[in-house]
């Protein structure tokens, strides 16, 4: 080591020994504390680019999301028009949430869809036996107690496994966990209760694309139908509201009849609902998803059920070929005969026709009718459905005439209802 070195290594041990006076910690915060403090502030120009830049951002991750979402795959069987596009686009969510049952067969939640009206669930059943059978009841979690509505599966051709889809009630936009319940018949003939739980993104929901009031009154027949709201989703379109009508349960499908047009076209009606509670009953009409150009939309009541007096006299000599014309619709007498029970008269109407304050009259005198026995529909030759029914009366002769007071049946109302486009 030379000379240099030495006085380097000399110097560096010196102040290494050098300790700070013990009050220099203190004197050195004070002065801190005293210095002023220098912000600098960016210029509004520069603060402008770097918003824009990162909304830009944003937007462009949002899309490539929507672009590159997952597909569920193996349900195109069962997933048809809006719902097949829409897992096309990627707009549902993959779970593969998998649970094995007591009975050694496994089910999955393979995915769902979610909107604003609904949610939509894709499971498999594997490893399944004969007579196997399962239901499902609702999904439930933080906020969300959704019952379950229609659905459909299908079995494939091992036999080995079931693939469903099911619509449920929407769930809660707060809910990050969600548990489908379920009950399985077991080869033994016992049912067996389970529940699957599976994580859920409310995020990843599809976004509403009109909700909004409808506010609107029709005056039908025998009371008020009262449109309130509609929520229109990429999956469904719904419409709620009350009804007020005092026939309402008389014939089948009373809501049949009303028509949502989209840009002048028919929106095909996926069913209707109607519930009882203590403030009247509630209804809601769930149509099929708007078109995404959408220049105008209405509401037309075309029909709704109603009620006619009819005061008629039907001989009951009338052979099934020739249909008593009554009040605009027909009426066939298909049999007549007596039995043990009474004299049992088969009737053939319309399919949206039912009868009231119905009696026969004969020698016997007027006899009310006791009970309607059998009920179906049939199709004529010209491809006419009609409702077919045999009707008990407590009389030991065969009567000369069927009476008919009245008849409740769809009526024509015509009303439309213009619904804004925001």
């Amino acid at each position: 080591m030379d000379d240099i070195e030495k006085e380097l290594l000399e110097r560096k041990k010196q102040l290494d020994e050098i300790k700070a006076p013990d009050e220099l910690e203190g004197r050195l915060k004070l002065a801190l504390d005293a210095a002023p403090v220098t912000k600098k502030v960016m210029p509004k120009w520069v603060m402008t680019i770097v918003a824009l830049f990162f909304l830009s951002l944003v937007s462009y991750n949002y899309n490539g999301l929507a672009y590159y979402g997952k597909k569920i795959i193996g349900f195109d069987d069962l997933m048809g028009g809006t719902l097949a596009e829409l897992n096309e686009e990627g707009m549902g969510q993959t779970i593969g949430q998998q649970v094995v049952l007591e009975d050694g067969s496994q089910l999955t939640v393979d995915g769902i869809m979610t909107d604003a009206n609904q949610l939509i669930l894709y499971y498999t059943l594997s490893k399944v036996k004969d007579q196997e059978d399962i239901t499902f009841a609702k999904i439930t979690g933080f906020l969300t107690d959704s019952n379950r509505g229609a659905g459909t599966s299908m079995l494939n051709e091992e036999q080995s496994e079931i693939k469903g889809e099911l619509f449920f009630d929407p769930v809660s936009p707060f809910a990050k966990k969600l548990m489908l319940e379920f009950t399985k018949l077991t080869e033994g003939g016992a049912f067996m209760s389970g529940s699957i739980s599976f994580p859920y993104d409310p995020n990843k929901a599809m976004q509403t694309e009109i909700k909004q009031n409808i506010k609107k009154k029709v005056k039908v027949d025998k009371g008020k139908i009262n449109f309130k709201t509609i929520t229109a989703t990429p999956t469904v379109t719904m419409i709620k509201g009350t009804v007020d009508v005092e026939n309402l349960d008389r014939v089948q499908l009373p809501f049949d009849k009303v028509e949502l047009l989209a840009n002048g076209q028919s929106v095909e009606l996926l069913g209707s609902g109607i519930t009882s509670s203590l403030g009247g009953a509630k209804f809601e009409l769930r149509f099929s998803a708007l078109p995404k150009k959408l220049d105008s939309l209405e509401l037309v009541v075309n029909e709704f059920v109603g009620y006619t007096t009819v005061n008629e006299q039907i001989p009951l000599s009338t052979t099934a070929e020739q249909p008593f014309k009554m009040n605009g619709y027909d009426l066939w007498v298909k049999d007549a005969v007596k039995t043990d029970a009474g004299v049992e008269i088969t009737i053939a109407t319309d399919e949206d026709v039912l009868l009231d304050d119905v009696s026969v009259e004969g020698q016997d005198g007027i006899v009310p009718l006791e009970t309607t026995l059998r009920q179906n529909y049939e199709t004529t030759e010209n491809e006419k459905v009609v409702k077919v029914r045999t009707l008990l009366f407590a009389t030991d002769a065969l009567p000369d005439t069927l009476q008919i007071k009245g008849m409740h049946h769809m009526k024509a109302v015509g009303e439309k209802i213009e619904i804004p486009v925001k």
